[in-house]
C-alpha cells in the first residue's frame, strides 16, 4: 500500500535499527507481502515457511534475520526481529489516526445519564448510551452506537468501538481496545431443568473483570460470572469470534485466536497460546506457557508443554499419530494380505 510519503534505505535503516545490505539511496514508498510487493514496497520474512517466495519477491527491500542466505541484487535490512523492525517503517508511512472518527468530543445525540462520571477529554460518539453511575476515565474514547451498564468502570486511554456492549458492573482498565461487537457481560449460560423438563433461567449475579493492556477482538462474547468474575488478566490479546463461559480466569499475556470457546470456570496460567478453534471443557486449568494446536479439544488440565489433536495430547505424539492415520489404507491392506497368507497356510495343514 502507497501512502505519498517514501523514505531511502538509509534512513529506513536508521529508524528501524537494521543492517542494511543493499542501496542506501533507494527509495521506499509502501508496504506488502512478498508475493503481492513491487520495487517501491518493503515487505519481510520472519518465517521459515515463506522461503520459496523470497526468491521470487519483487520487494525492493525485505526485512531479514540474520540468520537467512542472502542473494546478490536484493536489498535487505537485517534485524533480530524482522517483523517488528517492519511494523516500525509501516507506522512511519501510514500512522495511526489520533482519533478514529470525525466525530470528537460528546455527541450531541450521546445519551449520558446525569450520574455518569467521565474523565478529561473524553469523546462519545453518536447515539453512544451510558448509564447510571457509569465512571469513565480520561482520554478514553466511546464511538458510536456503544452501550455502558449501569455502575461500570472504564479505564483511561481505552478505545471502545462501535457497536459494542458493557453491561452492568463490569470493570475495563486502562488502555483497553474493544472491537465492534464485542459483547462483555452477557449473561453466562445456567439453568436448571424442573421436573416438566423446562429449563429455567439461574440469574448472574457477577460481573467481568478486564484488566489492562486487554484487546478483544469483534463479536467476541465475554460472560458474567453466576457468582464472582469472569477475568482477563494484564496484556492478553483475544480474536474476534470468541466465547468466554462464565467464571472463566484468562491468565497475564496469553494469546487466543478466533472461534476459540473455553466453558465455565476454566483457568489460564502466563503466556498461554490457544489457536483457532480450540475448545476448551469447564471447571480445568492449562498451566504457564501452554499452547494448543487449532481445531483441539482440550479435556482435561494441562501441565507446560504443547498439545494437539481431540481429546489434546502431546503434540510430538499428535503429529506421529497424524502421520499413521493419513496411511491407514496402506496399512490395512498389508494387514488383510497377511491374513490372507495364514489362511491360505492353514489350509494346507
Amino acid at each position: 500500500m502507497k501512502s505519498g510519503k517514501s523514505f531511502d534505505l538509509a534512513t529506513i535503516a536508521s529508524m528501524t535499527n537494521c543492517k542494511l545490505v543493499g542501496d542506501p539511496t533507494y527509495q521506499i514508498s509502501g508496504v506488502a507481502d512478498l508475493e503481492m510487493a513491487d520495487l517501491h514496497d518493503a515487505s519481510f520474512l520472519s518465517n521459515p515457511r515463506y522461503l520459496n517466495k523470497l526468491a521470487q519477491s519483487k520487494a525492493g527491500v525485505i526485512f531479514i534475520d540474520g540468520n537467512a542466505s542472502l542473494s546478490e541484487g536484493t536489498n535487505y535490512l537485517i534485524s533480530d526481529q524482522p517483523s517488528r523492525a517492519f511494523q516500525t517503517l509501516v507506522d512511519a508511512l501510514h500512522p495511526q489516526r489520533k482519533h478514529p472518527s470525525g466525530f470528537t468530543g460528546i455527541h450531541p445525540t450521546a445519551v449520558i445519564h446525569e450520574t455518569a462520571e467521565l474523565g478529561e477529554n473524553v469523546s462519545v460518539g453518536p447515539h453512544a448510551v451510558i448509564d447510571e453511575r457509569v465512571k469513565v476515565g480520561s482520554d478514553t474514547i466511546i464511538c458510536a452506537g456503544v452501550y455502558i451498564g449501569p455502575d461500570s468502570i472504564i479505564g483511561s486511554s481505552c478505545l471502545i468501538h462501535p457497536r459494542v456492549v458493557v453491561r452492568e458492573e463490569c470493570q475495563i482498565g486502562n488502555r483497553v481496545i474493544l472491537q465492534p461487537g464485542a459483547v462483555i457481560g452477557s449473561c453466562g449460560f445456567g439453568y436448571t431443568t424442573d421436573a416438566q423438563g423446562r429449563h429455567v433461567k439461574l440469574n448472574q449475579i457477577g460481573n467481568v473483570i478486564i484488566k489492562d493492556d486487554v484487546e478483544i477482538g469483534a463479536n467476541t462474547t465475554i460472560d458474567r460470572a453466576r457468582f464472582k468474575s469472569t477475568v482477563v488478566s494484564e496484556g492478553s490479546k483475544i480474536d474476534n469470534l470468541v466465547q468466554l463461559g462464565h467464571g472463566v480466569v484468562i491468565g497475564p499475556h496469553n494469546i487466543i485466536v478466533a472461534q476459540t470457546g473455553i466453558a465455565g470456570s476454566t483457568s489460564t496460567g502466563r503466556h498461554v497460546v490457544l489457536a483457532g478453534q480450540v475448545a476448551l471443557a469447564g471447571h480445568i486449568h492449562l498451566d504457564d506457557g501452554v499452547t494448543v494446536a487449532g481445531k483441539s479439544g482440550v479435556t482435561k488440565s494441562l501441565p507446560h508443554g504443547k498439545y494437539g489433536g481431540i481429546p489434546a495430547i502431546a503434540l510430538h505424539e499428535y503429529n506421529r499419530n497424524q502421520v499413521l492415520l493419513r496411511n491407514i489404507d496402506k496399512f490395512i491392506a498389508q494387514v488383510k494380505s497377511v491374513v490372507d497368507r495364514m489362511d491360505r497356510l492353514e489350509s494346507r495343514v
